[in-house]
């Protein structure tokens, strides 16, 4: 858990000076100053126009720990423990894909519909970025560019990592009771890939062919 930060240490310690007998010592050990600057804010010659903050009323503070403190110039300061609810931590969401990338989703998607049949269509959004219905449409071979879709391994075209990919497959397999190992089922393997057309040769023309023979 981190440690909780003082909001305005300067101004907070504007305030302290002008409104309690704490020494400069326990001032600058709670607000994170130096007891000199803390002699600068009481002189006058540091934090000039800084309106000080009472951190009683932010709950920083409390008026018991500043009276115990005042008794004792050896004691330190502790902050109250802040009532106020933390800002929720931001759940682990779709990953960004950059725009150049978004384009082989589908090309992933139908690298590990072949290769990994084992994975269901919530992981494969889950390690690549995409929605179901692109998996879903990938799998029927109803994606609107299924005649152009090339299976290529997500791992190399940066869109998840080895790690990622190997984990998600060992929980498939263990979640389905197949053995927890990242080779090839029995009777999964895939399918061999198409082999890529050599382009056709296009035709020569001959443009000599139109001139009459000089023989």
């Amino acid at each position: 858990m981190a440690t909780p930060q003082l909001l305005m240490p300067k101004a907070t310690a504007v305030w302290l000076v002008e409104n309690t007998t704490l020494t400069f010592d326990q001032i600058g050990a709670f607000c994170n100053l130096h007891p000199l600057e803390v002699q600068g804010i009481a002189d006058g010659e540091v934090a000039i126009g800084i309106v000080g903050l009472d951190p009683t009323t932010n709950g920083q503070l409390t008026k018991e720990e500043i009276e115990r403190c005042e008794k004792d110039g050896t004691q330190r300061l502790k902050m109250a423990k802040v009532a106020i609810p933390l800002p929720l931590t931001r759940s682990k969401g779709p990953r960004y894909t950059p725009v150049s990338k978004r384009q082989d989703k589908p090309d992933a998607v139908a690298w590990l519909v072949r290769h990994h049949p084992e994975l269901t269509d919530a992981q494969i959004s889950r390690l690549i970025g995409t929605t179901k219905q692109t998996i879903a449409a990938v799998r029927d071979r109803t994606h609107w560019n299924s005649a152009n879709l090339r299976p290529r391994d997500p791992v190399l075209l940066g869109l998840c990592t080895q790690t990622d990919l190997n984990n998600a497959i060992l929980k498939a397999r263990k979640a389905a009771g197949k053995p927890a190992t990242l080779d090839p089922l029995p009777g999964h393997e895939p399918e061999p890939e198409e082999p890529m057309q050599e382009p056709k040769e296009k035709s020569r023309f001959d443009i000599g062919s139109f001139f009459p023979s000089k023989n």
